[in-house]
């Protein structure tokens, strides 16, 4: 059987970890990179492995590129602290580790949210498919601030179990995450040359939250649809805001 490493970044995540590392006990190797954790995250992590990297921040994409630079294991899955492998999703993880096949560079899997207490299953939010096992010399992590991804080189196929994601359970763990993200996001607007237009702040949020309720039918998702598709506006708004005010900071 290929030997498997999973990759996991962190900060203060001492409510999550212990069920996230649960899940992975079985792999060859868990490589967790920190980046000063001051809660009980690091104590959670020495029950299941010793294989610890202390960073300073540069962005996610960066921190799971440390991990993968660390990593032994043939296949590579990477995981977030909020994120639960099913003993079903475990189960078939192994079947491929056993079989290998030499054609398939990396392996999408269908993340499935926990959302102030529902699973959504609309929104465009599900199944929202994204390679998360991949052969360790087949694949890199973008270095984006925020929403990184990792670029494989090879053909996927997919896994059919859902990965859990017990993302926001309740709006002030959504709103600690929202004023970081939307900052970042701006950001990396700025690094590729986009310039504030106020026709985007106009326009773009109403046309996200129609596209999330009305065409990806969160309606079906019930009050935490309906919150979360405002929310996703929100967003949408926050980042050109922020994107307008460093634009003013540029100018000066």
């Amino acid at each position: 059987m290929a030997r498997l490493s999973v990759i996991v970044i962190t900060l203060n995540e001492e409510r999550n970890f212990a069920d996230c590392l649960e899940g992975v006990r079985w792999a060859d190797e868990v490589i967790v990179v920190d980046s000063g954790s001051t809660d009980r995250t690091l104590e959670y992590v020495r029950r299941v492995t010793g294989n610890i990297l202390s960073v300073s921040w540069e962005g996610y994409g960066a921190a799971r590129n440390v991990a993968l630079d660390r990593a032994t294991g043939d296949w590579i899955l990477w995981l977030d602290a909020d994120e639960r492998v099913t003993p079903d999703l475990a189960a078939e993880i192994k079947q491929v580790l056993n079989e290998d096949h030499d054609g398939i560079a990396g392996y999408s899997v269908a993340r499935r949210a926990y959302f102030l207490g529902r699973w959504i299953r609309h929104c465009g939010w599900y199944p929202s498919r994204v390679v998360r096992l991949f052969r360790r010399n087949r694949g890199r992590f973008t270095e984006n601030r925020v929403h990184e991804h990792l670029v494989v080189d090879g053909s996927t196929a997919e896994l059919r179990h859902d990965l859990l994601h017990y993302t926001d359970p309740d709006l002030h763990h959504y709103f600690s995450k929202f004023n970081t993200y939307t900052s970042l996001a701006a950001r990396d607007l700025t690094d590729k040359g986009k310039e504030f237009h106020l026709l985007d702040a106009i326009v773009r949020p109403p046309i996200m939250f129609v596209k999330m309720y009305v065409v990806r039918l969160g309606f079906l998702d019930g009050v935490q649809g309906f919150i979360l598709c405002v929310l996703s506006s929100l967003y949408v708004f926050a980042k050109y805001a922020k994107l307008w005010e460093l634009s003013k900071k540029d100018h000066h």
